[in-house]
């Protein structure tokens, strides 16, 4: 009897030990990707904060334009400045550890808010090709701009990276005159709609790539985008231009659009409330070495603003349960000073 008791033990428990067919599958381990940025550094000032940005590991750091500071139309002279940049600490430790891409704005472009009548935009071009390594290949060399896009594949789900030129087709912005009340700081909200931002072989390129299946895309673009008008350059100097943005998104059904923006000289998080549309964040990251003396108010920021120097961060997370963007802004403290988590389901159609 005890030899029976013992076989009936021995075979309960080997049955209970076997998976449960009937169960739901167990969860695996979010899929999980840190993209870094920042804009603005001179060249000839200290970086460390791209030092510390190397210290958190990214897998990606992408630079959101004046990241150097050009300024000028004799091409030897760009190059010089890029390759001081090269030289710096934190940059070649970025380069060994992390994946770098980026953008232009317009100290790197060559001229203070120069637009599309720049006339050593091609010249600029193959110097900023070749200084990040764009592979020979690449679309992006092969049509006016710098503009491009990519998929990077995080386990099972699909990240986009979008890359806009909003230099090499902009139209001038309107300068504010003195007596224009209605206005502030440089430049007044240019309401002609035969202006444009992007350009129109960019804009047609944006609208098929937005068509293409993603989890989450992010674009990358130099000047803000969804904080409030100011008088500096942004988007919302040409609002037509920007509501062509937001119609595009809803044309195309895009989810997960979020934009990544430099050039201001302080860090903010802003968030657009778009009818018929999710809200769309804006995480402006600068400036790495640069900083301003006044701060223009947002109404559409989250959190706080962050004058001193400082370099963005997305922690991203894909699982089954809750998709989410980490959103956070870093400083010379190593902490992040702006903290915001966002599911990816408020920023779907399927949200709303």
């Amino acid at each position: 009897m005890k030899a029976l008791y013992t076989f009936l033990l021995v075979v309960f428990v080997a049955v209970s030990c076997q998976p449960n067919s009937t169960s739901s599958s167990v969860e695996t381990e979010p899929a999980q990707i840190r993209i870094m940025l920042g804009s603005c550094a001179n060249q000839d000032k200290p970086q460390p904060m791209l030092e510390i940005a190397a210290e958190m590991n990214p897998d990606y750091f992408i630079f959101l334009g004046d990241n150097i500071y050009g300024d000028s139309r004799g091409m030897d002279t760009l190059r010089a400045k890029y390759a001081r940049f090269a030289r710096k600490p934190g940059f070649k430790a970025l380069k060994e550890g992390s994946q770098l891409r980026a953008i232009w704005d317009d100290h790197d472009y060559g001229e203070n808010d120069a637009g599309r009548h720049y006339p050593f935009k091609e010249e600029s071009k193959e110097i900023f090709m070749d200084f990040w390594e764009v592979p020979m290949d690449s679309d992006r060399r092969s049509h006016p701009g710098i503009y491009g896009s990519e998929i990077v594949a995080v386990g099972d789900y699909q990240l986009q990276l979008i890359f806009l030129d909003t230099r090499t087709f902009r139209d001038h912005l309107i300068h504010r005159e003195k007596s224009d009340t209605l206005h502030k700081n440089d430049y007044a909200i240019n309401q002609d709609p035969d202006s444009t931002f992007l350009g129109e072989a960019q804009w047609a390129w944006l609208e098929t790539e937005l068509t293409t299946p993603a989890d989450l895309r992010i674009i990358a673009s130099s000047n803000q985008f969804s904080h409030e008008y100011n008088g500096w350059e942004s988007w919302t100097n040409v609002p037509h231009e920007q509501k062509k943005m937001l119609d595009i998104i809803k044309k195309t059904k895009a989810n997960g659009v979020i934009f990544l923006s430099g050039d201001v000289h302080w860090g903010e998080l802003s968030k657009m409330e778009v009818d018929s549309l999710y809200p769309i964040y804006d995480l402006t990251s600068s400036g790495i070495t640069q900083v301003w003396d006044v701060i223009e108010p947002n109404h559409n920021r989250v959190g706080d603003v962050i004058p001193q120097n400082n370099v963005g961060v997305l922690d991203i997370s894909f699982s089954e349960g809750a998709s989410y963007v980490d959103f956070g802004l870093v400083d010379s403290s190593r902490q992040k000073v702006v903290s915001n988590r966002v599911n990816l389901e408020e920023i779907s159609f399927a949200g709303e």
